[in-house]
C-alpha cells in the first residue's frame, strides 16, 4: 500500500503537466520598498522564510507562497481558506472562534495544545494558539513553511511556520472598499486606507472588517439558529524613516468576536418520538457512532456562546549598520475568551438522568515578548544571523459545570456560583499559570561553491511553567502549587545543490520540540473515575525528529515549476486530547511513539494568457510505534492526521472589452480518510469539495464584481469527530457575492 502512495506522489509531477496545474501564488509577492528591482526577475517568486529575502527557488525548504493577488483570486478570508490550498496541511476548526486542529504532515494540535507551527505576523511571533483563527484582511503575503522550523521560529513549530504579512504603508493615498453577502444572511463591510503623513518618512496604514452571519444550522428546541457569527477586526501600521538606514514600524489590531459555540451532536443520544429529547425507555445506543455520520439539526437546550477579544501591540525597528541589520520586535498581547453552551448530550431532555446541565470555560491570557536579532547582508558567500528572544505569559482558566435551570447561562470566571438561579455551579477547576520562556537562535549558511550551499541552524528554548490551583476547586488539590520545566536544544542541517537558476536539490535534518504544560489540577482523578486512562496532571514536552529530502524545478522560462519533498518524523509524546464529560474537560495525553512517513508535490503553471493552473499531492502516513496506556493501539494509524490530500484548479482571466475582464476560477480539494482517535474506532472517509468562483473586473476603475460557491456540491461531512460519538458538522453549501473597488 505504502508504494503505491509513494508511486502516485510521483507521477503527479507528470500528471499535472498534461493538464491543469496550479499556482498557490501566481506573481510575486510584493518587495519591501528598500529592496531594488534588480533583486528579482519580474516573474519571480520571492519569499522571506528564512528570515531575509530570497527567490522561492532558491531556498531549500517546502514552502506554499501567496501574493497579494493571489489572496484576492482565492478569495483568502480566513485561515483556513490559504491551509485548503495547501498540500499535506489540514485544519478542523470547531467548538468555539479560539479553538482549532492544524494538521502538518502528521504533527497534529488538538484542544487545549499549542500549534505545531509558528505563526509570524508581520515579524511578530504569535505566542497564543487561541489567537490564530482570525479573519484576515489587507494581507500582502502569506508563505506556509513544511517541516520542522524549531531552529529559526522556536519551540511549537514542530510541523512548519506561517508567515502573514500585511500591506504596508504608501506614499501614495490608497485603499480599498469591500462589501459582501452570503448565505445564513451574511454581510460583510471591509475598507482600508494608506498614505504618508510626511512624505518618505512618517506612512500609516488603517483598516477594518465587520462580518455579521445569522448562522446556517436550525436548533429546533429554542427555534433559533444554532451558529450565529459576529466579527469586528481593526487594524493600524504607523511606519517611520527617519533615514535610509532605520525603519520603526508600530502595529495595533483588535479583533472581538461573538458567535455560536459548543455546537455539537452527541451520536449515541437516542431521541424520543418528538426528536428533541432523549428516549426514557432506552436512552443512548453506543452501536451509533459513525464519524460519516453527518447531523445538521440541533436540540440542546441553550444556544452555546462564544465571546473572543484579541489586541496587539508590537513595535518593530530595523537598523542597517552595513555590516549588519539589527531588529528589534516587542509585542504585547491580550486575549480573554469566555465559552458556555449545553452539557453532553445536548438534547431537551433538561437534567434527564442527571444529564444536560451547562459548561462554560473563560480564559484570560497576557503575554510580552521581546526580540532582538542581528542579520548580515545576503549577497555574500558567508550569511548568518543570531539573536535572543523572551516571553512571559500569564494566564488564568476556569472550566465549570452547572444545573440547567432553564433561564439560560451566566458568566462564570473566577470563582465559582453555586447560588446563581441559571446554572448554579456543579464543578469548578481553575488555576493561574505564569510561563517564561528564554531562547538564543543562530544560523549560518555558506557557499561551499557556486550552487552548493551548506546551512547550520541552532536555537534553545527553556520554557518554565509556575501553576497556582485555584482555592475553589472541586476536585484535585485546591491551593496547589506546581512548577515544572522544558527545554531542548533544536538543531537543523541543510545541503542544497543548485546546478543552475531553474533546480534545486536538498536534504535536510532537524529536531524540534513542542512545550508540555499542566492539564487542570483534578482532571487526572476525574478521568480515573470515569475510566480514561493515561491522564496525568502534567504533559511530558512532545519532540521530533525529521529526514527530508527534496527539489525544485523551473520550466518553460518559468512559467511551470514542480516541487517535491519525502519526509520521515519520529515524535515522542505526540500531544492529543481526551474528553471528559462529566466535568466539561478537556485533557491532554501522549502517544509515546508516532512515526510519520511520506511526502507532496505540487505544480504550478501558466498554461495561456492569463490562464493558470495548479495541482498537489500529499501523502501521509502516521503509524502508532509505542502506546503504554494502551498496547492493543500499537499499528494504528495516528489520530487527527489525513492519509492523503489533493489540492487542483484553474483560474483565467481574459479581457472582454477595453474596460472588462472575465474572472473565473474552480478550485478541487480532497480531505483522505483519517482517524480522530488511537483506538482507530471510527474512520472519516474521503472528502471531495469543490469551489467556484466568476465575475467581472474593471481593473482600470479598481471595480470587481465576483460570485462564488463554496461546497458547490453541499458534501455533507464532520469538520471534527471526538472519540465515541461527539459530531461537529461542517459548513453546507455557501454562495457568496463581493463587491470591490480599489483606489
Amino acid at each position: 500500500m505504502r508504494r503505491k502512495y509513494l508511486a502516485r506522489l510521483f507521477s503527479v509531477g507528470t500528471l499535472v503537466l498534461a493538464g491543469p496545474v496550479s499556482a498557490q501564488s501566481l506573481p510575486a509577492p510584493s518587495v519591501p520598498s528598500n529592496t531594488s528591482d534588480d533583486e528579482k526577475a519580474p516573474s519571480e517568486i520571492v519569499v522571506t522564510a528564512r528570515g531575509r529575502i530570497e527567490r522561492l527557488q532558491d531556498v531549500p525548504i517546502a514552502v506554499s507562497a501567496f501574493d497579494a493577488q493571489a489572496i484576492k483570486d482565492a478569495k483568502i478570508d480566513r485561515v483556513g481558506d490559504f491551509i485548503g490550498l495547501t498540500p499535506n496541511v489540514t485544519i478542523a476548526q470547531s467548538e468555539s472562534s479560539g479553538l482549532s486542529a492544524i494538521s502538518i504532515r502528521g504533527v497534529t494540535q488538538v484542544r487545549n495544545s499549542e500549534a505545531p507551527v509558528a505563526v509570524v505576523v508581520d515579524g511578530v511571533l504569535q505566542n497564543n494558539p487561541r489567537q490564530f483563527a482570525q479573519e484576515l484582511f489587507d494581507v500582502s503575503n502569506i508563505e506556509v513553511l513544511r517541516g520542522p522550523q524549531g531552529a529559526l521560529y522556536g519551540r511549537n513549530a514542530t510541523g512548519g511556520a506561517i508567515i502573514i504579512t500585511t500591506r504596508q504603508p504608501t506614499n501614495e493615498l490608497a485603499g480599498h472598499l469591500r462589501a459582501g453577502y452570503a448565505t445564513g444572511n451574511e454581510y460583510l463591510g471591509e475598507v482600508s486606507l494608506s498614505g504618508a503623513l510626511v512624505k518618505d518618512k512618517l506612512l500609516f496604514r488603517i483598516g477594518g472588517r465587520f462580518t455579521e452571519r445569522k448562522g446556517y444550522f436550525d436548533n429546533i428546541t429554542v427555534g433559533q439558529k444554532e451558529d450565529p457569527y459576529r466579527d469586528t477586526s481593526i487594524s493600524g501600521l504607523l511606519m517611520w524613516r527617519p533615514t535610509s538606514a532605520l525603519t520603526v514600524s508600530l502595529r495595533g489590531s483588535l479583533s472581538r468576536t461573538r458567535g455560536g459555540a459548543l455546537d455539537f451532536r452527541y451520536q449515541p443520544a437516542n431521541l424520543a418520538a418528538d426528536g428533541r429529547s432523549l428516549n426514557a425507555a432506552n436512552p443512548f445506543d453506543f452501536t451509533k457512532p459513525d464519524a460519516d455520520r453527518v447531523d445538521r439539526t440541533f436540540y440542546s437546550t441553550n444556544i452555546g456562546r462564544d465571546a473572543r477579544d484579541i489586541d496587539d501591540l508590537s513595535l518593530k525597528a530595523d537598523l542597517a549598520v552595513g555590516w549588519a541589520t539589527i531588529t528589534s520586535v516587542t509585542a504585547y498581547n491580550r486575549l480573554e475568551e469566555f465559552v458556555s453552551g449545553d452539557q453532553v448530550p445536548y438534547t431537551a431532555s433538561r437534567n434527564i438522568f442527571g444529564l444536560d446541565g451547562t459548561q462554560t470555560q473563560y480564559i484570560n491570557i497576557r503575554a510580552l515578548s521581546q526580540e532582538l536579532r542581528l542579520t548580515s547582508p545576503t549577497a555574500q558567500r558567508f550569511r548568518w544571523m543570531i539573536g535572543g528572544y523572551y516571553l512571559t505569559t500569564k494566564r488564568f482558566i476556569s472550566t465549570t459545570t452547572g444545573f440547567d435551570s432553564g433561564t439560560g447561562i451566566e458568566r462564570v470566571e473566577y470563582s465559582p456560583r453555586p447560588a446563581t438561579a441559571s446554572n448554579p455551579t456543579l464543578s469548578f477547576f481553575a488555576d493561574d499559570n505564569r510561563n517564561r520562556d528564554y531562547a538564543g537562535f543562530g544560523n549560518v549558511a555558506y557557499d561551499l561553491i557556486p550552487g552548493l550551499e551548506a546551512s547550520f541552524a541552532l536555537r534553545y528554548d527553556n520554557e518554565t511553567r509556575h501553576q497556582t490551583v485555584s482555592r475553589f476547586n472541586t476536585g484535585g488539590v485546591p491551593s496547589a502549587v506546581n512548577d515544572a520545566s522544558f527545554h531542548k536544544w533544536q538543531p537543523k542541517a541543510t545541503l542544497s545543490y543548485k546546478p543552475t537558476r531553474s533546480v534545486n536539490i536538498y536534504a535536510s535534518y532537524g529536531q524540534g520540540f513542542r512545550s508540555g504544560q499542566f492539564n487542570q489540577n483534578g482532571t487526572a482523578a476525574a478521568a480515573i473515575l470515569a475510566g480514561i486512562p493515561g491522564v496525568a496532571d502534567r504533559v511530558p514536552q512532545e519532540n521530533t525528529r525529521t529526514y527530508e529530502v527534496g527539489g525544485k524545478l523551473s520550466l518553460a522560462g518559468g512559467r511551470v515549476h514542480i516541487d517535491g519533498a519525502l519526509f520521515d518524523t519520529r515524535v515522542t509524546n505526540q500531544q492529543y486530547f481526551v474528553f471528559i464529560g462529566a466535568i466539561g474537560a478537556q485533557v491532554l495525553v501522549p502517544i509515546d511513539r508516532v512515526r510519520l512517513r511520506g511526502g507532496e508535490i505540487a505544480a504550478t503553471a501558466e498554461l495561456a494568457r492569463g490562464l493558470s493552473a495548479y495541482a498537489s499531492f500529499g501523502y501521509t502516513d502516521g503509524t502508532i510505534r509505542r502506546y503504554a496506556v494502551t498496547p492493543a493501539d500499537i499499528g494504528n494509524k495516528a489520530p487527527y492526521v489525513p492519509e492523503t490530500t489533493i489540492n487542483g484548479g484553474a483560474q483565467y482571466r481574459v479581457p472582454v472589452s477595453s474596460e472588462l475582464n472575465l474572472f473565473a476560477r474552480g478550485d478541487y480539494r480532497r480531505l483522505g480518510k483519517q482517524y480522530w482517535d488511537p483506538e482507530n474506532s471510527s474512520a472519516r472517509s474521503n472528502v471531495d469539495l469543490v469551489d467556484f468562483r466568476l465575475g467581472i473586473e474593471a481593473p482600470r476603475r479598481g471595480l470587481s464584481l465576483i460570485g462564488s460557491v463554496e461546497n458547490a456540491f453541499d458534501k455533507r461531512y464532520n469538520s471534527e469527530y471526538v472519540a465515541v460519538g461527539f459530531a461537529h458538522a461542517a459548513p453546507p453549501r455557501v454562495w457568496r457575492v463581493d463587491l470591490r473597488y480599489d483606489f
